[in-house]
């Protein structure tokens, strides 16, 4: 099933700020993209391991770790609700919401949602100058992670399930095996 889309108009955070409470929604350049249906299960539980595994790694650098339904207002035509994001700018952080680019940003991606994380979203990532863009894919258990050089996305480094991702802009390590909820065999002495 694919996402529902308002088109008719250039929508704008004013006319996100009138929506149902019950509804999610995102507004990328101008246009807004239906959040429905919820994740799923494996989609949550990616979610959640990146939390126990991450938080205080970040936490330890001055940084807040968020996740979903948290609005991010990048300008008054894109406003989105990353999977998990990190800020360590503490001026964009508001009661209401975080104001500006995080410095991370990673979107667990959903069959509905593919398209638009890949593409919309990395691109408006990049324009607004997210530090470091991370795509995880549940079902083909591998990642993708974009770092910003100079304005510009660099080529994807892609990892898979069984391998350690060094965030170096956070001097961290991410195993992610255990993002993944597995277990990596043991390598032979």
């Amino acid at each position: 099933m694919g996402v529902a889309v308002r088109k008719d108009r250039r929508y704008t955070y004013q006319d996100y700020c009138g929506w149902p409470d019950e509804e999610r929604w995102e507004i990328i350049d101008g246009v807004a993209y239906n959040m429905s249906p919820a994740p799923t299960v494996k989609h949550q539980r990616i979610v959640g391991q990146l939390l126990r595994k991450a938080a205080d790694g970040f936490e330890a650098r001055g940084c807040s770790l968020f996740i979903a339904p948290t609005d991010v207002v990048l300008d008054d035509f894109n406003v989105v609700q990353p999977d998990v994001f990190v800020v360590c700018d503490k001026n964009k952080i508001t009661e209401k919401n975080i104001q500006g680019a995080p410095d991370l940003i990673v979107e667990v991606i959903s069959p509905s949602t593919g398209v638009k994380d890949k593409r919309g979203k990395r691109n408006l990532y990049e324009k607004v100058g997210v530090k470091d863009y991370i795509i995880i894919f549940p079902e083909e258990e591998m990642v993708e992670w974009y770092r910003l050089e100079e304005g510009r996305y660099s080529t994807p480094q892609i990892f898979d399930w069984d391998e350690t991702m060094t965030l170096e802009s956070f001097d961290m390590e991410l195993n992610l095996w255990e993002i993944f909820g597995k277990e990596k065999a043991q390598e032979p002495e």
